[in-house]
């Protein structure tokens, strides 16, 4: 896969095993009953990162992967909870430039019911990078927003319009929280869709993304989540992995969340 080498493009470059080891040590610092992963490579690699964090302790006995058009970089979720439903949303198109294109990665949507028999949706995303060769959309602004819009109407036909409103959009928007981009997440119209949850480090800082040859820190991944669901994210915030030497295995800082499980139903009766 190409990639950024600190500030140089290396194209066809392996992921050292140095890096590796210090993802899986992110990992393990959160421990997360669901792990969605975005730019990964084929499913050999997912299997690999799989293998990897069993041999040290960490088991998902849940993997799912999912190609779209770019055949390169995907999104993926590694569960050690076993999902109801799996749906793999390759076919997201929108028009652009007169004419049409696919979601670049697509996007994944896994089911899980909780223990009071309700079900939750778990929706991952990678959308465009601001990398582009199109003049007539500087940093791929259009085509990103594009992508968030064919994802969010995709998104309220698999939750709102079947009656389900307990749901989480995650991943890399490649966007700020204020961007048209995540906006596209919060409404529709007058409708509300959800809202980004905030996330801190240990420092309280909140950028979850480097970008090492302008030096700048921004927000670009994390959650989004349904009005219904608000209530069930522990302390109402999500948390930064931030331990030593986070950077040398990514330019992403991992972001994770606590849910609650539902308060249950009171009732009196006579």
């Amino acid at each position: 896969m190409d990639r950024h080498v600190g500030a140089v493009w290396r194209p066809s470059y392996p992921k050292p095993e140095a890096d590796k080891a210090i993802i899986r040590q992110v990992i393990k610092q959160a421990l997360p009953d669901i792990l969605a992963v975005q730019e990964i490579g084929t499913l050999p690699f997912l299997e690999e990162l799989r293998a990897d964090l069993a041999q040290e302790g960490v088991h998902y006995p849940y993997a799912i992967h999912l190609t779209a058009a770019d055949q390169v970089r995907h999104v993926a979720v590694l569960s050690k909870l076993s999902p109801a439903a799996v749906v793999k949303h390759n076919d997201l198109d929108f028009s652009y430039q007169d004419g049409r294109k696919r979601v670049k990665r697509g996007m994944l949507e896994l089911s899980f019911e909780r223990t009071d028999g309700s079900v939750f949706k778990l929706f991952v995303v990678h959308l465009k990078s601001r990398w582009t060769d199109v003049k007539a959309d500087p940093e791929s602004q259009q085509r990103r927003s594009r992508e968030a819009e064919a994802c969010r109407n995709r998104i309220i036909e698999r939750s709102y319009d079947l009656g389900l409103t307990d749901f989480v959009v995650v991943g890399d928007f490649n966007d700020h929280p204020a961007s048209a981009t995540l906006r596209r997440f919060y409404r529709k119209g007058d409708f509300d869709i959800g809202a980004l949850v905030p996330a801190s480090d240990s420092r309280g800082e909140h950028w979850t993304y480097f970008y090492h040859k302008q030096v700048v820190y921004s927000l670009v991944d994390g959650f989004v989540v349904s009005g219904s669901l608000t209530p069930q994210v522990v302390a109402g915030a999500g948390h930064i992995v931030d331990i030593p030497g986070v950077l040398l295995g990514s330019d992403h800082r991992m972001v994770y969340l606590d849910l609650a499980e539902p308060e249950p139903a009171l009732g009196a009766t006579d």
